[in-house]
């Protein structure tokens, strides 16, 4: 990463907030779902959706000229990470697994960011990196004590947190891939659109997503159409996060990885604890307390210092 301070615009701020809203609905609607739809199948619907989705937009890149298959072992690395694993993962965890621990899992993906750009790319953890990443992580825990430190003795780990981990080490990974090309760099056709880029890494995705779904289909119990349960709540569901946190979340996370690099857009994933205890909020008909303020001003101020602006 370079030496010199990142500057978060305003654009590059909400592009960088799209995300983790996205992914807090998207962790709610997922344990929802939960008996519903088997959690690798819920996966790979929503990707068939979002590929359709594209298709209007993107459908040259499937033509045997295009770039895509120039760079098909790097696409099938970026589908297998961002499309095959990391949300079957998550939604493996919310099988035994609270939202709110999930997203817990989850705020670690910063750290995960700093040490695998060390291990992987060689590059340097600055201070401020990781003070930001103590600040940050200290507003995600603020929020999931709401203000009573004696909470977060009452969080239990279990089997999920665990796929959940798996999926934030995914992530980190993923994310650093997206800044770093491949030798001779993507073709023009495909670095400059983004449906298109988007479109080449569900392709193999869906690829590696279908063969995780056979597999799970294969070791579920007998009765496989009970699994299924049709009706307009899992249509409803499946729309949105074709949408909404895979779209639109990684068309933004995409741009802001770009601009600001991987280890300081990861400080902005520490949001989407705050925005899932929001929303869980508002269902509930419960008013915003002062620990999502105090929770706020502490994930703000660790994006901020990363960031050295």
């Amino acid at each position: 990463m370079p030496s010199t301070p990142v500057r978060l615009t305003p654009s590059t701020v909400v592009l960088l907030l799209i995300p983790p809203l996205m992914w807090a609905g998207n962790a709610v609607v997922g344990r929802l779902m939960q008996g519903s739809i088997p959690p690798i199948t819920f996966n790979f619907l929503r990707w068939v959706i979002a590929g359709a989705l594209l298709l209007p937009l993107a459908a040259w890149v499937l033509r045997p000229g295009s770039g895509l298959w120039a760079q098909r072992r790097r696409l099938a690395l970026l589908g297998l990470l961002g499309v095959g694993l990391y949300n079957a993962l998550q939604y493996m965890a919310l099988k035994t697994s609270t939202p709110i621990n999930v997203t817990l899992v989850a705020s670690s993906i910063p750290i995960w960011m700093l040490l695998l750009g060390r291990v992987l790319y060689g590059v340097p953890i600055a201070r401020r990196s990781a003070i930001g990443a103590v600040l940050s992580l200290a507003g995600v825990a603020v929020v999931l004590a709401r203000g009573d430190w004696a909470q977060l003795g009452a969080l239990r780990l279990v089997a999920g947190d665990g796929w959940m981990l798996l999926a934030a080490l995914t992530w980190a990974w993923y994310s650093w891939l997206l800044v770093r090309p491949p030798a001779g760099g993507y073709p023009p056709e495909i670095k400059g659109d983004w449906s298109a880029f988007l479109l080449a890494q569900i392709v193999f995705g869906l690829g590696w997503a279908g063969l995780m779904t056979a597999g799970e289909w294969l070791t579920l119990p007998a009765s496989p159409a009970g699994h299924l349960q049709w009706g307009w709540p899992l249509g409803a569901a499946l729309l949105y996060v074709a949408v909404g946190p895979s779209l639109l979340a990684y068309r933004s996370w995409g741009i802001g990885v770009a601009r600001v690099g991987p280890t300081v857009a990861g400080f902005f994933n520490n949001l989407t604890p705050l925005f899932a205890a929001l929303m869980s909020a508002t269902l509930l008909g419960e008013p915003p307390r002062l620990y999502h303020a105090a929770g706020f001003v502490l994930i703000v101020g660790g994006i901020l210092v990363s960031a050295r602006r």
